[in-house]
């Protein structure tokens, strides 16, 4: 489309090979949306994708982040030093913010809820050798001048883009909704597959606010979305009706695994997944949702933590009927 250019970023993970950043012509110059991680050679190569859509750094001249993790906010501060441009983005962006400042205490928190959640002590030990000392994919932490947040719009060429609110993949994300021409920039909200993540920890209850954030897109009728990683699509409505039931059978498997026997999370991980090579990106991916759907289970009064277990085990709540 005209006045706006897909960047298409590496990414250096198996299964994910790209993520998009988006360029929208503004005036003399652009605004660009999502940054890439950061990486060696990582700014090279998005200074590269904005050659070929005629643009250079010194062009964009406001950045906005769908959200801040780190292949979406990872270059963000070269950008602005590069450009001297604000950045926008969500004020619930601590998730990765603060975590930035002292990766190693980050990794600590996560192998211990791994452990509480049954992972066993051998895995651990390997995932954080692995993981320790390899920092989070942030250049550096550069806040917001601006808080991304519902009413705010953001101006181009194309018309005023709308912000609007959709936790659920992470705490801080946020999509733009250009009405006049039915565009969405969806970040990591959807994509053009249905393939689920939250990031777990950092509210009381990401699978249910993905789910209402599911509504609040839905309502808008958008109809082409482009999306953080994979190609635009046209299909917007059905691709959130296919998040809807990819919700639902998720949840009516843990419902089923509980039912046969109270369970720890990581016991869960294999059925939920569809494999038992647990791989230390499989584990940590699945374990999110896992346990993202468990206490959305709790809070619908589905399934509860039984007491005084460690590693914790849940059992299902049979007195209570199922719904969302």
């Amino acid at each position: 489309m005209a006045g706006v250019w897909r960047l298409r970023l590496p990414l250096p993970w198996p299964g994910v090979p790209h993520v998009n950043a988006f360029a929208i012509a503004a005036g003399s110059g652009a605004v660009l949306v999502d940054t890439g991680l950061s990486e060696p050679g990582a700014l090279g190569e998005l200074e590269r994708a904005l050659g070929q859509a005629g643009l250079r750094l010194e062009h964009v001249r406001l950045l906005v982040c769908t959200h801040a993790h780190a292949d979406h906010y990872g270059l963000a501060g070269p950008i602005v030093a590069a450009s001297g441009c604000e950045l926008w983005m969500h004020p619930n962006h601590s998730h990765t913010t603060r975590a930035a400042k002292d990766p190693d205490r980050v990794l600590e928190r996560r192998i211990e809820v791994a452990r509480h959640s049954g992972v066993p002590a051998e895995a651990l030990d390997g995932y954080q050798s692995q993981r320790r000392g390899r920092g989070m994919g942030v250049a550096e932490v550069v806040m917001p001048d601006r808080d991304l947040v519902a009413g705010v719009e953001v101006g181009s060429d194309l018309g005023p883009w709308q912000v609007h609110e959709t936790p659920g993949h992470a705490p801080s994300h946020v999509v733009l909704h250009q009405p006049d021409r039915g565009l969405l920039l969806s970040g990591d909200h959807l994509l053009g597959r249905t393939s689920l993540y939250f990031d777990y920890g950092h509210t009381l209850d990401p699978a249910g606010e993905f789910l209402t954030s599911l509504d609040v897109v839905d309502r808008l009728g958008a109809t082409l979305c482009l999306a953080g990683h994979g190609r635009p699509f046209r299909e917007v409505a059905a691709i959130v009706e296919a998040n809807r039931r990819l919700v639902a059978e998720h949840l009516e498997l843990i419902r089923a695994a509980l039912a046969e026997r109270p369970s720890t999370p990581y016991e869960i991980v294999p059925r939920l997944v569809g494999t038992d090579e647990l791989t230390p990106m499989v584990v940590n991916w699945g374990l999110s949702q896992v346990l993202s759907y468990l206490r959305h289970l709790e809070r619908i009064e589905q399934a509860r933590p039984l007491p005084d277990e460690d590693p914790e085990r849940w059992e299902l709540r049979r007195a209570t009927s199922f719904g969302r």
